[in-house]
């Protein structure tokens, strides 16, 4: 196996993920992050599957999947907030901040730079170049595109069809300590995977560990996601910032404007269970997830590849996000150990393109009901 230098763009799991395998297995490898206040803090709870216990036994952090917060059962309420329905299926979910905090320490520092955006990506035989907003430019051996929704690799590697394209709907979410939940609500809700379903929408949730992982009483957090259909020509005006500034994908906590908090709470109480409605109003900083459907026609080009979102965009309903991220950098790394990089690429293209696909249609069967 040769040393490759490979920059890989963007800082989150999937970016992450590549960056420590590749990393142990001795390639010179640096993560470009665009945000320059780093990416923890920014998530909620998720359902490990075995694709991500497998990245965390190979990285020495398996004990990171075994902290989380059972839900013993399956419940879903009417419209009273009675429970009209239970399964005992017990779930346990994890924390994605504790889980971005391990996976984090096992790429140094000097190996991660936030603050640097990436504009545009270039690459032939010999070798791929990225280009920044500051004007400067990098060569490397190899350019992996962990850039999410709106990957800019991406627009190298399939320039005809890189744009992901809009489902119809949204969800809005909140992650809520758990104190700031009222007792009545908690009762209801605690302990439990929790769904209530409307025409063409439904609401979920369960508690998550708290954002340094805690598992106790009281430090935990509760995780709701409210999936509601928004006009396409409507989504432009909700994506606009409290600062009047429109953003393309998504707002995170504190952008939301306070007429649209207003609104979604008052929706909430008109629409929802009271233990429902009670989450919903508690969250002081929802935040907005647009649903977008994206499946790359070819993952590689000129020694440049694109994995995770920023090969496919799959609908959260899958539950599958991060452990096809973790499939895609446990893929590439196995290839690039046994083969040469040109070979590699099309051995890794070959295997995870038909994995992505499969889970995007999954989730588009999933999701049939809201868009």
């Amino acid at each position: 196996m040769s040393r490759l230098r490979i920059a890989i763009a963007g800082g989150a799991l999937g970016g992450r993920f590549a960056a420590a395998l590749l990393l142990r297995a001795g390639h010179a490898v640096t993560v470009f992050e665009r945000s320059a206040g780093g990416l923890a803090g920014k998530g909620a709870g998720l359902v490990a599957q075995r694709e991500v216990f497998r990245i965390l036994r190979l990285l020495g952090c398996e004990h990171v999947a075994q902290i989380g917060i059972l839900a013993s059962e399956r419940i879903t309420f009417d419209r009273n907030g009675d429970i009209a329905d239970v399964q005992a299926t017990p779930q346990t979910q994890i924390s994605w901040d504790r889980l971005y905090q391990a996976v984090r320490e096992a790429v140094p520092d000097a190996s991660y730079h936030g603050g640097r955006r990436i504009v545009a990506v270039e690459g032939d035989a010999a070798e791929a170049r990225v280009f920044f907003d500051d004007g400067s430019a990098l060569s490397a051996d190899l350019v992996i595109g962990a850039d999410g929704v709106g990957s800019i690799v991406r627009s190298f590697v399939a320039p005809e069809d890189h744009l992901p394209r809009y489902a119809g709907y949204a969800a809005w979410r909140g992650l809520v300590p758990e104190r700031q939940i009222p007792r009545q609500a908690s009762e209801a809700l605690f302990g439990r995977f929790a769904f209530y379903h409307l025409p063409r929408s439904h609401i979920l949730g369960y508690l998550v560990p708290g954002p340094n992982g805690e598992t106790g009483p009281g430090e935990r957090r509760y995780n709701w996601v409210w999936y509601r259909p928004i006009p396409t020509d409507e989504l432009a005006d909700v994506l606009t910032d409290r600062e009047g500034r429109q953003h393309p994908f998504s707002l995170a906590p504190g952008q939301l404007p306070a007429h649209r908090r207003r609104r979604l709470v008052e929706d909430a109480l008109r629409l929802l269970p009271p233990p429902f409605a009670a989450a919903v109003a508690a969250e002081e900083h929802p935040f907005l997830q647009p649903i977008f459907d994206y499946e790359a026609p070819r993952m590689v080009r000129s020694r440049t590849l694109i994995l995770g979102d920023a090969a496919f965009v799959v609908r959260p309903h899958t539950a599958m996000g991060v452990s096809k991220a973790a499939g895609d950098a446990m893929a590439l790394a196995d290839a690039l150990a046994s083969m040469k990089l040109e070979a590699a690429l099309a051995s890794f293209e070959a295997e995870r393109l038909s994995s992505g696909r499969a889970i995007a249609a999954y989730g588009q069967r999933l999701g049939a009901s809201l868009g």
